[in-house]
């Protein structure tokens, strides 16, 4: 591990931060978790606004942080996490927009892969094409969480877009086809990075909007409303 904390986006010192970082795009998602789940929970960051916050939740250590928006921002933050602060497992608690008919508002999905249409894997300059996919382990725990809890969800590939406006009004319907189950825009630098450090990731996704049904929630329920797969997340540290 290089010795290069603080980083330009992370101020925290060595030993600041868990082994087990829990991520929102939100920074007031990672407060909202934080405060309302962990105990003690101590700011370890605050550089650019993406609040970081370390406490125990059951007995164990464990960090809760934003990551903002996109694969760019993710790739950033969960790269420093592996890479310098010595961090084995990153699971993204986030929202999605549900591509399948039988995913409605509140719903969760385990990201098991993810597709994307981002370039983000070329920097690994691989002879084929890589599938970015989430630690089998940590999915399966989160299945039986998921279940015990009684939670409706789905497992399977997500759809991570580098555009939240596309100009391609029908971009998303090739990956319906093809049985996708929802678009968010990070997973894919998340589990790369993971692979390339050889460390853990997972996300969690709860459906914040259909492109099936034209269902949508507002940003005040994105960022406290969304709390089964905070639950879950927490529940399989």
């Amino acid at each position: 591990m290089e010795n290069k904390t603080p980083t330009p986006h992370i101020g925290a010192k060595l030993g600041e931060i868990a082994p087990t970082v829990i991520m929102a795009g939100d920074p007031l998602r990672a407060k909202f978790m934080a405060e309302t789940y962990l105990e003690n929970p101590v700011q370890y960051n605050s550089v650019r606004g993406m609040l970081g916050y370390t406490g125990t939740y059951k007995g164990k250590k464990v960090s809760i942080q934003g990551h903002g928006m996109g694969i760019p921002s993710i790739g950033i933050y969960t790269y420093e996490l592996f890479n310098f602060y010595g961090v084995e497992t990153i699971i993204r608690v986030g929202s999605a927009g549900s591509l399948d008919k039988d995913l409605h508002i509140g719903d969760l999905v385990i990201a098991l892969g993810a597709c994307t249409n981002s370039n983000y894997a070329s920097q690994f300059n691989l002879k084929g094409t890589f599938a970015p996919i989430a630690d089998f382990a940590l999915a399966r725990k989160a299945v039986e969480e998921a279940e015990k809890r009684g939670y409706n969800y789905k497992v399977g590939n997500v759809y991570s877009s580098d555009t939240f406006y596309d100009d391609d009004k029908t971009a998303t319907i090739g990956w319906q086809k093809m049985g996708v189950l929802a678009v968010e825009m990070e997973a894919p630098a998340l589990y790369l990075n993971a692979a390339r450090a050889g460390k853990k990731a997972l996300v969690i996704c709860t459906i914040s909007d259909s492109l099936v049904t034209g269902e949508a929630t507002s940003a005040e329920t994105r960022q406290t409303g969304f709390t089964k797969m905070m639950e879950v997340a927490l529940g399989i540290i």
